[in-house]
């Protein structure tokens, strides 16, 4: 008796991916197919066998493959116990068709540091609200994945990348509230939005997205001392909802909303007065 897959799939908001497909194979074997989008394949558990241009190829768990759009392949487990997988298709906005030759060559990549990044982005698409955070992983993605194709480093200038950490940093602060997506952001300064994560990770020791968020952080703390309630203090700083809101309040400063505010003195000692003030 065959069994049946244990898949999900979706489709997120965010531009440059067309869907999100993670499955469990054990029987199914996938026929000679093609798709309209790259197909970046991390394997977690299990191995891949496929064929692609009459070659054949492996996926293990700790191997990138990338599959180009518009060229045949298929899919088997190798072992009876079958396979876990996470996929990302990736439309034309992230890889430019003129690689997909590149791509047939060399579809398996042996790169930990990008599958890390994957998995990262895969964990970043399954939490709602956190979409500038998938939006700058998936730039890093993408732009690894093509000087993986190409072969080339790209130039850097320290000077200029400051100045663009600083402008950047400038704008999600003048913004942090209602929040920037990141390609609004590269076409408001003129950067791609890959190098934009890069300058502003290297020059401040964390990404954009953690950037913003510790801004909301530090504001709802002062909003939640006032005594806002954290229902209200979850919208009012930008967060998608109030799991949302939970979720990193309490990655950042390790205790919920709720008993932060709590936390506070019943009964508050006065401010000392000033000494020009009236006795």
């Amino acid at each position: 008796m065959l069994d049946h897959p244990q898949i999900r799939a979706w489709r997120p908001p965010l531009t440059g991916i067309a869907e999100v497909f993670h499955a469990r194979i054990t029987d199914h074997v996938y026929p000679m197919h093609t798709h309209d989008s790259w197909t970046l394949l991390i394997v977690d558990d299990g191995m891949v066998r496929y064929e692609l241009d009459r070659h054949e190829h492996g996926a293990l768990d700790q191997l990138v493959t990338l599959l180009p759009p518009h060229v045949p392949h298929n899919g088997r487990s190798v072992t009876p116990d079958g396979f876990q997988k996470r996929v990302i298709y990736l439309d034309s906005t992230q890889l430019e068709d003129s690689l997909i030759g590149l791509a047939v060559d060399s579809p398996v990549l042996e790169d930990p540091v990008l599958r890390q990044r994957i998995h990262l982005l895969h964990r970043s698409l399954e939490q709602a609200g956190d979409e500038l955070e998938a939006e700058s992983r998936l730039a890093m993605v993408s732009e690894r994945l093509r000087d993986h194709l190409q072969g080339r480093v790209e130039s850097r200038s320290p000077i200029r990348n400051s100045t663009i950490a600083f402008r950047l940093r400038d704008l999600l602060d003048a913004r942090f509230v209602e929040g920037i997506s990141l390609q609004d952001a590269s076409e408001t300064l003129h950067v791609h939005p890959a190098h934009l994560v890069r300058v502003f990770s290297r020059e401040f020791g964390m990404g954009p997205h953690q950037y913003l968020t510790s801004r909301r952080v530090d504001l709802a703390r002062k909003l939640l001392l006032d005594g806002m309630s954290p229902r209200l203090v979850a919208g009012a700083t930008g967060f998608y909802d109030q799991s949302h809101f939970n979720r990193h309040f309490k990655r950042t400063l390790g205790t919920s909303p709720g008993r932060f505010a709590r936390s506070a003195p019943a009964d508050p000692l006065p401010s000392p007065r000033s000494p020009l003030s009236p006795s």
